[in-house]
């Protein structure tokens, strides 16, 4: 399989402020979006509430055996200011990580293997840009790997994006008019293979930033969802509750992916012949997902051609089922505004394969205080006591809700997010 659907969904990562790949020509932004980045680049930096890193808002009370705040404890010798890149397994079977790197000073290694419950310390350079997707079952030997989703062209180590589909984790820890701002995203525009979260890590020289505003994930394989909860601690401290989707149950993960879109669609028994769709067909617990324009290739889902303008290009089926799923994912090429975040640059970043607790519901719950963030830089007070109040995350995510449209399926009963426009991005 190539890795043309990457370079269709919108340059391999997308409409954002840097532009597409780095070997391509650089997209329109969208005016809101180069609005807030102008903006960004005339505030001052400074002024900002600064903890050391051992201080008590960092310690994170991680839920689960084995999990505790994951410190970085050898020396950063590859070069100056170098950023911590981690990689977490918590998925109950051995993945291999694959890595891509599109700008800036690479990691160690670009793909490795990783065992359940084991973690992987990198440092990449404070300019790089690039996406980490899990690959599973390989059958490797030496450089190569062979694997069932996520495929490097055979590659151990990749060089190039992972085939279809694949859950994205994306990054660009210089972007923004200044270069002083990270953007980053979970994507699954290329579809879903993986339950995915991105933890920040703050350095001790670094604007601290509540911890629920900056730790999204998604999960959409079922079995992995906690119980229902508005809010929860997982990848967060007691201080600062984390805003949950609070709709889905993992009965309806095993039924979001449109039948025709599954990468590995179970075989009718008897006469092989499928109904469409045959609900009494059970789907099997790991079910990847292409998204609708890494299936067909057809402009009006890829946002290509013709439909290249988000005032025309629409979310298909599977990008509402998909937002209603992970409310802070990328669902399709023009999903920035309710997908994108935007913290001022310093810090790690951890990926979480198969994270705790549920998908996550941040961009629409703290929409005004991510807009604040991302314009001034800072912290403020204010938004630093709305993220620890619990009764106004709840009315948030209530009104975010009534914005939604509630549509009944057949066993499913998802909320659709049609043309929200809540996000990081909006001024």
């Amino acid at each position: 399989m190539t890795n043309s659907a990457q370079t269709r969904k919108h340059g391999a990562m997308p409409r954002w402020p840097w532009g597409r790949d780095h070997q391509r020509d650089p997209p329109r932004a969208t005016s809101s979006l180069v609005a807030v980045l102008f903006l960004s680049s005339l505030v001052p930096q400074i002024g900002a509430v600064v903890y050391p890193s051992n201080h008590e808002r960092y310690k994170f009370d991680y839920l689960g055996p084995n999990r505790q705040y994951l410190g970085i404890s050898r020396p950063f010798t590859k070069r100056d200011n170098a950023i911590p890149l981690i990689v977490t397994n918590n998925c109950g079977d051995t993945l291999w990580p694959g890595i891509r790197t599109q700008h800036g000073d690479p990691p160690d290694s670009h793909g490795f293997e990783l065992a359940p419950g084991e973690t992987k310390y990198q440092t990449v350079g404070p300019t790089w840009q690039g996406r980490i997707w899990g690959r599973t079952n390989c059958t490797t030997s030496g450089d190569t790997a062979t694997c069932k989703t996520g495929d490097c062209f055979g590659k151990l180590d990749c060089e190039y994006g992972g085939a279809v589909p694949v859950t994205l984790a994306e990054f660009n820890l210089a972007g923004g008019v200044t270069g002083t701002q990270t953007f980053y995203d979970i994507s699954l525009v290329d579809g879903y293979n993986l339950p995915i979260g991105v933890v920040y890590h703050p350095a001790d020289n670094t604007t601290y930033i509540p911890p629920n505003l900056v730790n999204p994930s998604c999960i959409g394989t079922p079995g992995y969802l906690a119980a229902f909860s508005k809010t929860g601690l997982t990848y967060t401290n007691s201080a600062y509750p984390m805003p949950y989707e609070d709709i889905q149950s993992n009965a309806d993960l095993s039924n979001w992916c449109p039948w025709d879109l599954q990468a590995f669609p179970p075989e009718k028994p008897g006469d092989g012949v499928y109904p469409y769709p045959d609900d009494n067909l059970e789907r099997p617990v790991f079910d990847p997902c292409k998204s609708a324009c890494a299936a067909d290739n057809d402009p009006q889902d890829c946002c290509t051609g013709d439909y290249d303008d988000p005032w025309v290009c629409e979310p298909s089926q599977y990008s509402y089922n998909a937002k209603a799923m992970c409310p802070d994912a990328y669902s399709y090429a023009f999903d920035d505004q309710t997908s994108t975040f935007i913290i001022p640059s310093g810090g790690g970043w951890e990926v979480v394969f198969c994270p705790a607790g549920r998908s996550t519901n941040i961009l629409a719950t703290f929409t005004d205080e991510l807009h604040s963030v991302a314009a001034s830089g800072q912290v403020t007070n204010e938004t630093r006591l709305k993220a620890m109040n619990i009764t106004y995350i709840e009315s948030k995510q209530k009104s975010a809700a009534a914005a939604g449209l509630r549509v009944s399926r057949a066993g499913m009963g998802v909320l659709l997010f049609a043309g929200l426009v809540v996000g990081v991005v909006v001024l």
